[in-house]
């Protein structure tokens, strides 16, 4: 069974950095999405960065996706945090097998495995 497990988030000063991991346990041939989406209350959950092997994409310059294959894991690095990237912060993973696959994925939120989620919160 896919298991994903967040961890990073805590509070922050705006203009401050902080690093998310996610570790994914039972694997599965093909899981090679990875993806960091976000959610506010009263809110729909957005995408902030995905990665398929050496692809990779983020809307907001300020953010960075990478991986570490062999440990299975995957990391967002924000930057020049401010109030408004307050959320709760979730890593996603998909079944990807091509490049095809991650085009379409990466603009979806339908994606099939996900953690519980890590609060970051930021403060003026």
């Amino acid at each position: 069974q896919v298991q994903l497990a967040e961890s990073g988030g805590t509070s922050v000063q705006a203009g401050g950095s902080l690093r998310l991991s996610c570790v994914m346990s039972g694997a599965i041939d093909g899981l090679r999405c990875m993806g960091w989406f976000r959610q506010v209350p009263g809110k729909e959950r957005e995408g902030v960065a995905h990665i398929y092997t050496s692809y990779i994409d983020y809307d907001d310059p300020r953010f960075s996706i990478s991986q570490n294959i062999a440990k299975n894991a995957v990391y967002l690095e924000m930057t020049r945090l401010t109030p408004e990237d307050t959320a709760m912060y979730y890593c996603a993973a998909q079944l990807c097998r091509s490049y095809d696959d991650y085009l379409y994925w990466r603009t979806s939120r339908q994606w099939s495995y996900w953690g519980q989620g890590t609060r970051v919160t930021v403060s003026s």
